[in-house]
């Protein structure tokens, strides 16, 4: 599912200490992030270290997601820490909300964004990418 909101397939067991992937969905088999499952506690709580499967030298970052009953509505928390730099989490933040509105527009309405919303924000992506290199 994660492939038609977030442009990857997740793929992993989900079991705590697991590997998992963040596989680009064009059928190259590249994954664009790596990482270990640290927690997970279905259907609750996720958490899982996103690292550059390239082996840049800086510290894994920790993405937990959460979810929970809210009255009568469920509340999505995705939290990302341990970014490296400011201009990382900038990157992360813009990210996750595009992530976030698709995963939204999926769940109400059955079909994502009629535009992919990351594109949005290419440039401030490239320019992270390039700065990596």
């Amino acid at each position: 599912m994660t492939a038609q909101f977030w442009g990857h397939s997740n793929v992993s067991t989900w079991e705590p200490g697991q590997p998992w992937k963040h596989v680009r969905t064009d059928g190259s088999g590249i994954a664009d992030v790596i990482g270990r499952v640290v927690e997970s506690e279905r259907p609750t709580r996720l958490a899982i270290t996103f690292e550059d499967p390239a082996g840049a030298t800086a510290p894994a970052s920790l993405v937990t997601f959460t979810i929970e009953e809210y009255k009568d509505i469920v509340k999505l928390s995705i939290v990302h820490e341990n970014i490296p730099t400011a201009e990382d989490a900038e990157a992360a933040a813009l990210g996750w909300a595009a992530v976030g509105s698709n995963l939204k527009s999926l769940l109400e309405t059955g079909k994502v964004l009629p535009q992919a919303p990351w594109d949005m924000h290419a440039q401030v992506r490239d320019t992270q990418m390039r700065a990596r290199d």
